[in-house]
């Protein structure tokens, strides 16, 4: 490891957020002036450093030392610590009055703003609102720079400082060293690493109760991410043998101390006694209340409206010129019938006209209906097929993004007859959860969805479940109707659904396109080649779909040449000549950019999986303006982790979105990955026009590949009880 003293001459690039730093560092021994990177707080022109690092070469930049970590080393002289203070290190702090304060303390006005601040009052122009804002600056300081590097000695990522500076604030290191696994329930997903890994260093038992019993919070955490609403009792100690060498014996005291604390629940599942699920609390009761709610729905006499199916279809057709088939007005006579009701279906069959007939016999029946989808861009989606007010069940619950708290609930209900639920597969176990307690008994709820794709990202498999239990009315609809049947894409997306290969129309020239088209590829930068080609030249060129707005290419993984991290990069160069603004982690903005939000915010009304487009950059105030769908949203560029690229996007990500054109690599690299029911979601986004490219082999394990990994929940075993 080297080791240099020196300033920081000029500052290259600095993220607020999580402080990644790329400076020019002027050594002291031989006055070179070199590249470092690495996490540096709040770094100030001519701060003096001890850089502790390692030599590597950037194929672009050259030599440049990566920062392990630092000292920051405080001048001694009343002339170094006068230009040490000039240089803003103290926010409030001014020129003038770093200089009046340096020629009244001297050497001591470092010592006297740590340990003795009330002397601050000394100086002419200082007063107490002053002296508290250079007091405050300065241990904010101090504070996220001394947390930085007790996280490098323990060979910590600094990337999470921020995130542990905003929880404890100044007093994060001391709090860590006292209490390590406090961190585990403050900040989850990583705070058990940070936890353990300090806790590790000072030379804490690894059967210790507090570790054991925070690491069986954080296995049931990575079950969460993993879909599973618990985990068996067998299997997390497993875990924590192997993965955390912890002893049978302490796993099992610490799943019992945690469920005697009411951290956790305990459950038999099924028969054998010594088969046991591990519930994290929440989720236990999130999983009880929807199925006691649900029964309690289902309980309620329905009342059978005055109505025919004579008077029904005159009053679709006049309403919505549609003629229904006997299908659907089985389908829509039941609806009517039927407390809690789902409709399933794959692509034309003709569940958006359902909705729309649904509404409009609702209207005729004097009833109250609210729309509402998981996701802003389903509830656009919504409100645009059925011509009515549609929102996100977030914004009909009335979610309060201060508190975190929802105002709808079953002491507060919905003002509604009935409710229908668009893109019913993406609700997740706690979204259904505040849902179904802030539906009045005597409303009708009709979820809506197509089974077959993608499960929630979050915890859950609820309409999955719901079907299981047999014990909602599901009507499941299998005909394609009229206008479909001759549709490649909705034709091939049944084949796909049920295990059989799509008809693949082949093609290698440069006029060939049809609906939906296989490009047989099985070089990986080859494909990257051909997506280019397809973007840029032939998809516009036959079609006259625009390369921005009207194509989206989606992949299965992140990683690798065809994963959205590479195929953004290379999409955005050749799609986007514009120079970049910044770069936050590995995306590099610039005007014009496709982009992505990725976690709701409540706020700024921008949900998960919103594409825009920036459309304005203001550098003076340090904001990006995104342009959605006609609405320009404002970014402080701290924020801007909550934007990705979106040239590639992940099929995941692409759920309950509709794109003109998909393409969508399917390679064998993607073999982890590679599941019916993904490849079903990817091509069931298109609206004119899917290319797959890849290999008939990737696309046959697809196929093959019914059994998407299991998710752990007792849903339907508990409405069938």
């Amino acid at each position: 490891m080297t080791t240099l003293d020196g300033h920081l001459e000029r500052i290259t690039y600095y993220n607020r957020e999580n402080h990644f730093t790329i400076a020019k560092f002027r050594t002291d021994k031989t006055n070179n002036l070199i590249t470092v990177l690495g996490y540096i707080p709040n770094p100030n022109l001519g701060e003096s450093l001890k850089i502790y690092g390692n030599w590597e070469t950037h194929p672009r930049y050259g030599r440049q030392l990566k920062i392990e970590h630092f000292e920051i080393v405080l001048p001694t002289t009343a002339d170094g610590i006068k230009k040490y203070l000039k240089s803003g290190v103290i926010k409030g702090l001014g020129p003038k009055t770093a200089i009046r304060l340096v020629d009244h303390f001297k050497e001591k006005t470092l010592e006297i703003i740590e340990k003795d601040p009330a002397r601050l009052l000394e100086i002419k122009g200082i007063g107490k609102a002053t002296s508290n804002l250079i007091i405050k600056a300065w241990k904010e300081n101090h504070a996220i720079k001394n947390l930085i590097q007790f996280l490098q000695e323990n060979r910590i990522n600094t990337s999470y400082s921020s995130k542990i500076y905003k929880k404890y604030g100044s007093e994060a290191v001391n709090i860590i060293r006292n209490d390590p696994f406090r961190i585990t329930k403050d900040i989850p997903g990583i705070g058990f690493i940070i936890a353990d890994t300090v806790a590790q260093n000072m030379g804490a038992s690894k059967n210790e109760p507090n570790r054991v019993k925070a690491c069986i919070i954080h296995l049931l955490e990575q079950g969460t991410t993993e879909g599973h609403i618990f985990l068996y009792e067998d299997e997390l100690i497993r875990r924590c043998m192997k993965i955390f060498h912890i002893e049978r014996d302490a796993a099992e005291s610490a799943i019992a101390a945690l469920a005697d604390e009411q951290e956790v629940v305990i459950e038999q599942d099924g028969e054998d006694p010594y088969i046991k699920a591990v519930y994290p609390k929440i989720l236990h009761e999130a999983e009880t209340v929807i199925s006691n709610r649900l029964k309690a729905l289902l309980s309620v006499p329905s009342t059978i409206p005055d109505i025919d199916l004579e008077q029904i279809t005159s009053e679709v057709l006049k309403k919505l010129a549609i003629k229904l088939s006997s299908e659907q007005l089985s389908v829509l006579e039941g609806i009517i019938s039927y407390h809690t009701v789902i409709i399933t279906g794959g692509p034309g069959t003709g569940k958006t006209t359902l909705i729309r007939s649904i509404n409009s016999i609702f209207d005729l029946l004097g009833k109250k209906v609210l729309l509402a989808a998981p996701t802003g861009r389903a509830a656009r989606r919504l409100s645009e097929v059925t011509q009515r007010n549609a929102s996100t069940i977030h914004k009909l619950l009335g979610f309060n993004f201060m508190d975190g708290a929802f105002n709808k609930n079953q002491d507060n209900p919905l003002n509604t007859d009935a409710l229908i639920i668009d893109e019913a597969s993406m609700i997740d176990t706690l979204l259904m959860y505040h849902l179904i307690k802030a539906v009045p008994m005597t409303a009708v709820i009709i979820l809506v969805g197509d089974v077959f794709q993608l499960p929630s990202v979050g915890p859950g498999n609820i309409l999955s479940d719901l079907i299981k239990s047999n014990r909602i009315k599901t009507f499941k609809l299998n005909k394609i109707f009229r206008q479909d049947q001759e549709s490649p894409i909705v034709i091939n997306a049944h084949k796909i659904r049920r295990g059989e290969l799509p008809d693949l129309i082949q093609t290698n020239g440069p006029e060939e396109l049809s609906e939906f088209y296989f490009i047989e590829q099985n070089n990986p930068g080859m494909v990257v080649n051909t997506i280019v080609e397809l973007c840029t030249k032939r998809i516009p060129n036959i079609f006259n779909f625009d390369s921005m707005n009207d194509i989206q290419v989606l992949t299965p993984m992140h990683r690798g040449e065809v994963g959205t991290s590479n195929l953004n990069q290379v999409l955005q160069k050749v799609l986007n000549p514009n120079p970049v603004i910044m770069t936050i982690q590995n995306n590099a903005f610039k005007l014009g950019d496709k982009v992505m939000h990725l976690k709701n915010n409540y706020q700024k009304e921008v949900f998960n999986g919103d594409i825009g487009t920036i459309s304005f950059v203001d550098k003076k105030k340090e904001e990006l303006t995104v342009n959605y769908y006609g609405r320009d949203v404002a970014y402080d560029f701290s924020e801007l982790e909550e934007l990705t690229l979106a040239y590639a996007i992940s099929v995941h990500k692409s759920q309950g979105s509709e794109y003109i054109a998909v393409i969508v690599p399917i390679m064998t690299q993607h073999f982890a990955l590679l599941q019916r029911n993904l490849l079903y979601t990817a091509i069931t986004r298109g609206k004119k026009l899917v290319v797959l490219i890849g290999t008939k082999k990737a696309l046959a394990i697809a196929l093959k590949n019914d059994k998407p990994r299991k998710r752990l929940s007792g849903l339907a075993k508990r409405l069938m009880e």
